[in-house]
């Protein structure tokens, strides 16, 4: 049963909720929680279809809060709400509101929400996209025991998620994290099937995906070991390798649905990983309503601490060399040139006794004055404590000169 309200109010909402609950025969309230959704017109379909699914596991009152934009300054300052009320078959095992705000009432959806909230019952906030990145600060958010964002549909969700580390409040959660609890739930499996040591993990993903650097931080965070962060062509997660005092333990995932489980030393196993939709991601996370503190842990992590094993790694065969020093370097070349096209300043060099100056320009910089626009030169002793070793000598110059 349908219901269109057109300029109405809540209290009005409330009266045709009565009203439908009555004509379908079920005038008692049986549902668990009110689910709130924000979002907007081209995603509230998707997500109005997923949360009627979750329905069926959870009934719960569903409002769905779009914030429509005026086309004309005019409109902007009339407030103005509409409202879809559906009870019944077309709204799952619950009801369902689809509240339609104008003008100046956008900015206080929250007026709008709280009349229609079911009493003494717990609230979830839904934001299937453009989630603020301070959920619990949200108005809306404030009303709510739990808080669902999904990093994933961001433009930059690996950037977003160090944003939400900083703003996380007990509560918080992303079904970025839902995503991964079957691969979390496998991974612990199979490190109780056999005692060893994990000593290094690779995580291997497509790009810009959440999950794949949620999980790798549950990893370096539960097993305080490096945890290497790699890409591939998808879909979402593809394999987790770790490397193992006792061999390689590798969970593959190549197509998405089924996995490969190989353990050393035992027979490989066929293990169902499926990719998950909205639907099931959202029952998942109405079953608790407790802040997740494993979430909140991995979350603080930080991704900038994943791959240092690796960056220390690349940098340890490399000599240790101030920063002067290579630029004194890559200026050697034109240098040697000059010397060698002008052997009439190097004698005159070699007769005063000068400091070996690297491309001393003729005039009166080559004197010890600075040029106009140079900054004074330094003193010759540090130069002359510098070691041989990081310093070669160019081609062509002479025994004379190289000493």
């Amino acid at each position: 049963m349908k219901t269109d309200l057109t300029d109405t109010t809540a209290s009005k909402i409330n009266k045709a909720l009565v009203k439908g609950r009555r004509a379908i025969g079920t005038p008692a309230v049986g549902m668990v929680l009110t689910l709130v959704i924000v979002t907007d017109e081209e995603n509230a379909y998707d997500a109005l279809k997923a949360a009627n699914d979750a329905s069926r596991e959870h009934p719960s009152r569903t409002l769905v809060v779009i914030k429509r934009v005026s086309r004309s300054p005019r409109d902007r300052t009339q407030s103005r709400l509409d409202a879809e009320v559906r009870v019944g078959a077309d709204a799952g095992t619950g009801e369902t509101v689809v509240l339609r705000l104008y003008g100046e009432v956008a900015d206080h959806a929250q007026s709008v929400v709280l009349p229609l909230l079911l009493p003494d019952a717990p609230v979830v906030v839904w934001w299937p996209v453009d989630a603020p990145l301070d959920p619990a600060g949200d108005p809306l958010g404030a009303l709510a025991q739990r808080r669902v964002t999904d990093t994933y549909s961001s433009e930059q969700p690996v950037r977003e998620l160090t944003a939400r580390a900083g703003t996380y409040k007990p509560g918080d959660t992303d079904l970025s994290w839902t995503r991964i609890t079957p691969w979390r739930s496998m991974l612990a499996a199979a490190l109780d099937q056999v005692s060893v040591e994990v000593k290094a993990v690779e995580v291997e993903g497509e790009e810009f995906n959440p999950s794949c650097e949620l999980l790798a931080m549950w990893l370096a965070d539960r097993l305080e070991v490096p945890v290497r962060r790699s890409l591939s062509s998808g879909p979402g997660l593809t394999a987790v390798r770790m490397e193992t005092s006792n061999g390689p333990i590798t969970l593959d995932r190549a197509d998405g649905s089924l996995a490969t489980l190989s353990i050393d030393g035992q027979p490989d196993r066929a293990v169902a990983l499926k990719r998950r939709d909205t639907a099931e991601l959202i029952a998942e996370e109405l079953r608790r309503l407790d802040p997740d503190d494993t979430y909140a842990s991995a979350l603080r992590f930080g991704v900038h601490r994943l791959n240092v094993s690796n960056g220390q790694a690349d940098t340890a065969g490399k000599p240790e060399q101030p920063e002067e020093l290579e630029r004194s370097e890559d200026s050697e070349q034109p240098v040697a040139a000059s010397r060698e096209t002008s052997p009439d300043a190097e004698a005159a060099s070699d007769v005063k006794g000068a400091p070996d100056v690297e491309g001393a320009p003729e005039g009166p910089s080559a004197k010890g004055e600075p040029a106009d626009g140079e900054a004074p030169a330094q003193a010759p002793a540090p130069a002359a404590a510098k070691p041989p070793a990081l310093k070669p000598v160019p081609s062509g110059l002479s025994g004379k000169g190289a000493k």
